[in-house]
């Protein structure tokens, strides 16, 4: 098997950063939709007050971004690192296109779920490109560059949201999604591209129809509509009210033309034959299998409310589903020929304790993607749009140690500044679980937001570099998207588990209306200590988290390894 990495186009700088362009636009993204989820909300008809309703909008692209990446990573190794970016910015393009026209909760959860798919292939794609690019000994620094860039458009996503709300709906934020893909895509192709080819018209033509088709039934002009003579296109011969009308099925049409030409075409640029012979070098039972356990753990603690629950309503039956499939992908990987995570991929220490450090650091970073903005929610009486800009003190500080940890991890060893970096990291969870009221009114709490952010930024290098440098070049691409999900999972599971902690400490230290007020009517005295223990259970998520980044910190120094040059072929 050829690898990705022995094409000249690959050896060019202009796909890597235009790689890293994508990957930056998808994070911030992620922000954009969280600062547009109320209009969001509003447009397939539920109030502020349904919130919990609302969570498939970002639990479907979590649930996309996470339970497809192992078989995406997969995919880059077998079928290379530029197709998969280029197919990870259609998809992203596309679900934006459908996520912009949405008309319902159901539609809307598709185009979300079909972004996480493409945003989500951008990230192990664009490492494994820089492992391909740079030997083991030189890539610390342009992977901390990569990380950089990335978590920058997170700290520009919350911006550009509000600065694209200020002049638009929230469906102007996705349509501005599908120029910036197609602009990637357009010049992701022609750096790449190897030899000069004939431009493929016929399929280029069949996507603009069909992207208009699609707009067409999705959003439906009124003018035509309502129009005498036209209006009949509009009118449904089934049982679906768009799909079944003359336009949707004339859509319908033009997608299996597409489809056909795709795989029967001889001069078709995207031959969907040379991906299909990649997909039989990959085991699609043991991703499917793999796709269900970590969907399982994504649908039971995105869906639930974090304020009052650890898992939703359903999560344990999620939760029981997903350790089956576990099981299972386990017997697979040891019973397949050809497992999806080839056996002694992942046996040396610094790539499994990679995983751990990176499952351990999205325990710590979610506290404050969570806690912070609730602080602020609670102790200030903030909005949740100026809380979460309170959070931009931390993000903010993120690419500056992204790109000084690749540079520190050049020159020393992972285990040395990733443990650095969650040391670092955990002294900023300390002095927040010590903010009392009124703390976000004192420099002393920008402080803590910057050095926590600063920690968590310098530990992506080390971690990424460790992982790449200790797997085989032919697994990069899944060694990097296995990464990013033990990072998510963490995440999830980190906030939820963390979410127990401060609701026992809460219950525990409410002071009862008898024991301040000495009788049972609400005085004055109960008022005010009750809200000034509002932010008791905020403190406690915050030292929880602090013990979880020091044990980080520990295991770092020991799991990473010393040196990145050495690398298993």
């Amino acid at each position: 098997m050829a690898l990705p990495s022995e094409g000249p186009a690959n050896r060019r700088p202009w796909p890597l950063i235009l790689a890293s362009i994508a990957v930056a636009y998808a994070a911030a993204d992620t922000y954009v939709a969280v600062v547009a989820l109320q209009p969001m909300m509003h447009s397939v008809g539920l109030e502020e007050t349904q919130i919990q309703k609302a969570a498939p909008i970002v639990s479907g692209f979590l649930l996309g971004y996470v339970a497809m990446l192992p078989l995406i990573g997969r995919i880059a190794d077998v079928r290379g690192r530029i197709p998969v970016l280029r197919w990870g910015l259609f998809l992203f393009s596309f679900g934006s296109i459908i996520t912009a026209v949405a008309y319902s909760m159901p539609t809307l959860i598709a185009g979300r779920f079909l972004q996480g798919i493409g945003g989500g292939a951008l990230v192990p794609a664009t490492l494994a490109l820089v492992a391909d690019l740079y030997p083991a000994g030189r890539r610390a620094v342009p992977l901390g560059i990569v990380s950089a860039v990335q978590e920058a458009g997170s700290v520009l996503g919350p911006m550009l949201g509000a600065a694209i709300l200020a002049v638009s709906s929230w469906r102007g934020i996705f349509w501005v999604n599908v120029a910036v893909g197609a602009a990637l895509w357009l010049g992701l192709s022609a750096s790449a591209a190897r030899t000069r080819r004939r431009v493929d018209w016929i399929g280029l033509a069949l996507a603009i129809l069909l992207a208009i088709g699609v707009y067409l039934v999705l959003h439906p002009p009124m003018s035509i509509k309502q129009d005498i003579f036209w209006g009949e296109i509009y009118v449904p011969h089934g049982s679906s009210p768009r799909w079944t009308t003359d336009v949707g099925l004339v859509t319908v049409g033009i997608a299996v033309v597409l489809l056909a030409w795709c795989l029967l075409g001889r001069s078709a640029a995207v031959n969907l034959r040379d991906w299909a012979r990649a997909t039989r070098e990959v085991d699609l039972i043991g991703a499917g299998i793999l796709g269900v356990s970590l969907g399982g753990i994504v649908i039971a603690f995105a869906s639930a409310d974090p304020q009052i629950q650890m898992v939703s309503s359903t999560g344990w039956m999620w939760l029981a589903g997903s350790a089956i499939a576990a099981a299972l992908f386990v017997i697979r990987c040891r019973v397949a020929k050809a497992p999806l995570i080839p056996r002694g991929a992942l046996g040396a220490v610094p790539a499994w304790g990679g995983l751990v450090i990176s499952l351990l650091v999205g325990v710590t970073l979610v506290t404050a993607l969570v806690t912070v903005p609730a602080f602020a929610q609670t102790d200030g009486n903030d909005s949740p749009t100026r809380a979460a800009f309170v959070l931009v003190r931390l993000l903010v500080a993120l690419p500056f140690g992204a790109y000084l940890g690749g540079l520190l991890t050049h020159r020393t060893s992972p285990r040395l500044v990733g443990s650095l970096g969650l040391l670092c990291a955990t002294v900023g969870l300390w002095l927040m679980s010590n903010w009392q009221h009124g703390a976000l009114d004192h420099a002393s709490a920008t402080v803590a937001l910057v050095v926590a952010g600063f920690g968590f930024g310098l530990v992506l290098a080390p971690v990424n570099t460790a992982v790449l440098g200790a797997t085989p070049s032919d697994v990069h691409g899944l060694a990097s998207a296995l990464t990013v999900v033990a990072r998510m999972i963490g995440m999830l599971v980190g906030v939820s588990f963390l979410t127990v902690l401060a609701l026992h400490t809460l219950y525990a230290d409410a002071p009862s209306v008898e024991s301040v007020c000495h009788s049972t009517t609400v005085c004055d005295a109960y008022g005010n200590q009750l809200a000034a223990s509002a932010v008791t259970p905020m403190r406690a998520m915050f030292r929880g988290a602090f013990w979880v980044g020091l044990f980080a910190s520990a295991a770092a120094a020991v799991l990473l390894g010393r040196s990145p040059a050495h690398r298993p072929e």
